[in-house]
């Protein structure tokens, strides 16, 4: 239970904190989805809270999500905020006793993650609209860092990420996701749930690394081959992917027929083709 803090409709309206567009806003201000999220992630991961561990949190706002993410008793939850109205109302939940709660104020874009001397990793957040694929992708090329992500992203990006091949939602950031990471959808949110309320709904999906996740070299193959081959989709990748050096031969190899188009390449056949490149 949070004690001496007030509700969070009471902190907007103290604050006067009108959602910014240009910062990707929509607030959560109902404490039992915010609880449930964090429920829902822990069951998922088997575990009952988050001691000895650390949380990360972007774009926090007035305090829903960290709020539920403190119940759950990490050792240090860091959250990354640009807006100054918010970073007060992160100071006032500090003052209020939660020492663990380390505030810092600036773009989780240029924030370094992995720099932070912490053993046990999770992040865990209502990202950003326009942020939320950028900070994604840069978790994912050091997933083994952290020990969970549980994200929330407008529903149409979510079903980008868990897209199976063959199919119009499946491209770039399902291959890099599904090579890293193991992917659960834990609930599925209606716009009135927020403030603003978007015209779209919004998923919340929990990552956790898989036990053999390919190099970082390797991904960085695989991220240029499917920027190659999802650029131009429609054609096949004989022509997609020409400049790849000796396509032809090994696509034989992989017995990769190459009058296949982008999305019907499985993420193991993208990275067996950046494993030769």
């Amino acid at each position: 239970m949070m004690l001496n803090l007030p509700s969070l409709r009471e902190v907007v309206t103290a604050y006067g904190l009108m959602a910014k567009k240009s910062l990707g806003q929509n607030f959560l201000l109902d404490q039992n989805i915010t609880d449930k999220i964090i429920r829902l992630s822990l069951e998922a991961q088997r575990k009952t809270d988050f001691a000895g561990e650390t949380v990360y949190e972007i774009g926090p706002g007035p305090g829903g999500l960290t709020r539920a993410i403190l119940k759950a008793n990490p050792d240090v939850c860091t959250v990354i905020e640009m807006d100054s109205r918010c970073i007060q109302i992160m100071q006032d939940i500090q003052n209020a006793g939660y020492t663990q709660l380390r505030i810092v104020e600036g773009d989780a874009l240029q924030y370094n993650f992995v720099a932070d001397d912490f053993a046990i990793k999770n992040i865990v957040s209502n990202l950003p609209y326009n942020i939320s694929v950028p900070l994604l992708l840069q978790w994912l090329k050091n997933i083994e860092a952290y020990s969970s992500l549980t994200l929330m992203f407008q529903k149409e990006v979510a079903e980008r990420i868990t897209a199976e091949p063959n199919g119009k939602a499946y491209g770039r950031i399902s291959v890099l996701a599904q090579l890293t990471c193991r992917i659960k959808t834990l609930m599925n949110l209606n716009p009135n749930c927020f403030t603003p309320a978007p015209k779209i709904w919004s998923t919340v999906l929990l990552f956790q690394p898989l036990e053999n996740v390919p190099s970082t070299s390797l991904l960085q193959n695989v991220e240029k081959l499917t920027e190659t081959a999802f650029g131009q989709r429609r054609k096949m990748i004989r022509q997609s992917l020409k400049s790849v050096p000796n396509l032809e031969h090994i696509c034989t190899e992989l017995n990769i027929d190459t009058t296949l188009r982008a999305e019907n390449l499985t993420p193991r056949q993208y990275l067996a083709l950046a494993e030769r490149i």
